[in-house]
Protein backbone atom coordinates (compact mmCIF):
# COMPACT_ATOMS: atom_id res chain seq x y z
CA UNK A 1 0.00 0.00 0.00
CA UNK A 2 1.40 3.41 -0.89
CA UNK A 3 1.84 6.10 1.91
CA UNK A 4 -1.02 8.65 0.55
CA UNK A 5 -3.67 5.37 0.51
CA UNK A 6 -2.85 5.32 4.02
CA UNK A 7 -5.39 6.61 6.75
CA UNK A 8 -4.53 9.91 8.40
CA UNK A 9 -4.35 9.24 11.91
CA UNK A 10 -6.72 12.07 12.34
CA UNK A 11 -9.31 10.74 10.92
CA UNK A 12 -9.06 7.48 12.86
CA UNK A 13 -8.13 8.99 16.20
CA UNK A 14 -9.07 12.66 16.35
CA UNK A 15 -8.76 12.76 19.77
CA UNK A 16 -5.66 11.44 19.97
CA UNK A 17 -3.55 13.73 17.27
CA UNK A 18 -5.41 16.58 19.27
CA UNK A 19 -4.06 15.13 22.55
CA UNK A 20 -0.66 14.64 20.68
CA UNK A 21 -0.50 18.29 19.45
CA UNK A 22 -1.28 20.08 22.35
CA UNK A 23 1.47 17.90 24.19
CA UNK A 24 4.05 18.18 21.73
CA UNK A 25 3.31 22.27 22.09
CA UNK A 26 4.03 22.08 25.66
CA UNK A 27 7.22 20.67 24.95
CA UNK A 28 8.48 23.44 22.61
CA UNK A 29 8.52 20.80 19.73
CA UNK A 30 6.15 22.81 17.53
CA UNK A 31 7.54 21.17 14.05
CA UNK A 32 6.67 17.66 15.30
CA UNK A 33 3.29 19.48 16.51
CA UNK A 34 2.79 20.59 12.54
CA UNK A 35 4.18 17.02 11.62
CA UNK A 36 1.45 15.08 13.89
CA UNK A 37 -1.53 16.74 11.90
CA UNK A 38 -0.38 14.53 8.60
CA UNK A 39 0.69 11.20 10.05
CA UNK A 40 -0.15 8.00 8.30
CA UNK A 41 -1.54 4.92 10.33
CA UNK A 42 1.07 1.90 8.69
CA UNK A 43 0.56 -0.48 11.44
CA UNK A 44 -0.14 -1.33 15.18
CA UNK A 45 2.43 -3.02 17.35
CA UNK A 46 1.10 -5.76 17.95
CA UNK A 47 2.59 -6.41 21.33
CA UNK A 48 -0.43 -8.07 22.14
CA UNK A 49 0.00 -6.37 25.51
CA UNK A 50 -3.52 -4.98 27.06
CA UNK A 51 -1.98 -1.56 28.04
CA UNK A 52 -0.38 -0.71 24.68
CA UNK A 53 -2.36 1.09 21.74
CA UNK A 54 1.43 1.87 19.82
CA UNK A 55 1.32 2.03 16.11
CA UNK A 56 4.26 2.73 13.79
CA UNK A 57 3.81 6.10 11.20
CA UNK A 58 6.18 4.74 8.83
CA UNK A 59 7.30 1.21 8.20
CA UNK A 60 8.44 -0.83 10.20
CA UNK A 61 12.51 -0.78 10.62
CA UNK A 62 14.51 -3.90 10.55
CA UNK A 63 16.53 -3.42 14.25
CA UNK A 64 17.17 0.11 15.59
CA UNK A 65 16.37 3.02 14.21
CA UNK A 66 19.74 4.12 13.97
CA UNK A 67 21.43 7.82 13.44
CA UNK A 68 19.31 10.59 13.70
CA UNK A 69 16.90 8.94 16.01
CA UNK A 70 15.57 10.32 19.38
CA UNK A 71 12.55 9.69 21.65
CA UNK A 72 10.41 12.55 22.69
CA UNK A 73 8.34 11.49 25.96
CA UNK A 74 5.17 13.39 26.60
CA UNK A 75 2.84 14.59 29.51
CA UNK A 76 -0.74 13.43 28.66
CA UNK A 77 -3.58 13.90 31.36
CA UNK A 78 -3.34 10.07 31.54
CA UNK A 79 -0.91 7.36 30.37
CA UNK A 80 1.97 7.96 28.52
CA UNK A 81 2.72 8.86 24.90
CA UNK A 82 6.27 8.73 23.55
CA UNK A 83 7.53 9.03 20.05
CA UNK A 84 10.24 7.90 17.95
CA UNK A 85 11.42 10.46 15.82
CA UNK A 86 14.36 10.21 12.69
CA UNK A 87 15.67 13.39 11.03
CA UNK A 88 12.35 15.37 12.11
CA UNK A 89 9.72 12.55 11.16
CA UNK A 90 7.71 10.74 14.01
CA UNK A 91 7.98 6.97 13.29
CA UNK A 92 6.63 5.40 16.10
CA UNK A 93 3.58 6.70 18.83
CA UNK A 94 3.74 4.65 21.87
CA UNK A 95 0.56 4.80 23.33
CA UNK A 96 0.55 3.30 27.16
CA UNK A 97 -2.18 2.69 29.81
CA UNK A 98 -4.31 5.44 28.42
CA UNK A 99 -7.61 5.53 28.17
CA UNK A 100 -8.65 3.12 24.57
CA UNK A 101 -8.93 5.40 22.17
CA UNK A 102 -11.85 5.98 19.70
CA UNK A 103 -13.13 7.39 16.27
Amino acid sequence: MREHERPLVREVFPGLVAELVACLREEGEESLAVAAWNLRLYEECGCGDDFCQSFYTAERPRGAYGPGHRNVALSPAVGDLVLDVVDGRIMYVEVLHHPPLRV
